[in-house]
Formats: C-alpha cells, sequence, structure tokens
C-alpha cells in the first residue's frame, strides 16, 4: 500500500490549486450537479463555506461527502492541521453548497465517536477515484486496514438546518453563461453581415 501520508503531503498543494483555480468557479458557474453527476468516479462533492478562525475572512473548501440520514459527514485528510478543520472547530457555524442550493448547517468533530470508520469509510467511497489512487480501497479493506491507512483522518458531521433564498442561496456567476450566448451570438450576426457585404460587393462590382 501507498504511504498515504507522504501522498497527502505532496498532493496538498495540488488539492488546494486545483479547488481555486477549477472547482471553486465551476460551482460559482452553476456546475455542481455536473461535478455530482459520476459519483463513482468523480465522487459526491460540497462545498462548505466557513470562516477563518483569525482574520474572520470567508473561505469555500470543496470535499467529498457522504449523506447518512439527514446528516451528510466530510473528512480532514490532512488531519488535524487541515486548515478548514482548524476553521470549524473555532467557529462549527458553516453553509454547505449542495448542487440543489446552499444550507446553513453546523459541524460536529466525531472522529472520536465508536462509528468513525463506517463514516469514514462511507466518505472515501463518496470521494471516487480519489481514495484508489491514494492506494485506500475503502469499499473492500477491513475496519483495521482502513484505520491504519488513515490514522489521521479526521471525521465532521454536517448537519444543514435552515435553506438560503434568494440571491444568497445560487450560484453568483451563473449571469456568464447568458453574457457568453449573447456575445457569441452578435459576433456570428456581425460576421454574417460582413460576409453579406461583402458578397454585395463582388456581384455588383463591373
Amino acid at each position: 500500500m501507498a504511504d498515504t501520508g507522504d501522498d497527502l503531503q505532496y498532493l496538498r498543494p495540488v488539492f488546494a490549486r486545483l479547488n481555486r483555480t477549477l472547482m471553486i468557479p465551476m460551482w460559482r458557474l452553476g456546475m455542481g450537479r455536473l461535478l455530482n453527476a459520476w459519483p463513482s468516479v468523480g465522487g459526491r462533492i460540497l462545498v462548505l463555506g466557513h470562516r477563518g478562525r483569525r482574520s474572520g475572512t470567508h473561505y469555500l473548501a470543496p470535499l467529498n461527502y457522504a449523506p447518512v440520514g439527514d446528516d451528510l459527514y466530510v473528512t480532514a485528510g490532512f488531519g488535524p492541521r487541515t486548515d478548514w478543520y482548524r476553521n470549524v472547530l473555532a467557529d462549527p457555524d458553516v453553509t454547505v453548497w449542495l448542487p440543489g442550493g446552499r444550507w446553513y448547517a453546523e459541524v460536529t468533530d466525531v472522529t472520536d465517536t465508536p462509528d468513525r470508520i463506517e463514516l469514514l469509510r462511507q466518505v472515501l467511497i463518496g470521494s471516487g477515484v480519489v481514495a484508489p489512487m491514494l492506494g485506500i480501497h475503502p469499499a473492500t479493506m477491513s475496519d483495521e486496514e482502513l484505520d491504519a491507512a488513515c490514522p489521521d483522518y479526521r471525521v465532521l458531521r454536517v448537519t444543514p438546518y435552515a435553506r438560503i433564498r434568494g440571491r444568497e442561496g445560487r450560484a453568483d456567476l451563473v449571469w456568464v453563461w447568458p453574457a457568453v450566448a449573447t456575445g457569441l451570438l452578435l459576433a456570428y450576426g456581425l460576421r454574417r453581415t460582413r460576409a453579406g457585404c461583402r458578397h454585395s460587393a463582388t456581384s455588383t462590382a463591373p
């Protein structure tokens, strides 16, 4: 099995850049449903909104998750040093952005509960191909093997309690799509107009 601790530390800046430049913009463009369309490959993904424990700055963290009953479960794969994990411990009042909309929610660390391993297993299954890429096979590993492979993983329960309505509950960049479509139509119309003018000039020439 791969040394998942070393792998995670190596991949940490890769995930951070991917989240910042791809995942979050796609959610803001209203593509959350598309990102969740193939859970066995791309995984189940939500975006956790939380505040910096020192700065108070609002951050967005895309995370894999597992729905269990009325709650959602996520894991901090980088262990207790994970920035968003430390932030939600300081302020457990968060927002959770699902494909169907945004919710106010509360986060609880359940790492020390007896069902930690089973909850962790469900979240890792919900990661699609990510966990197997790290040498973790949650669907087939025993409890002991999974625990040994993920000793620092923290497990958290996210409990949504109120839907966020209005503009704040929707993707804020969905206006880009009609703007792009309008621009393309205008460009196409302008091109056709110029082509027609050239054709008229050529046909009327002596």
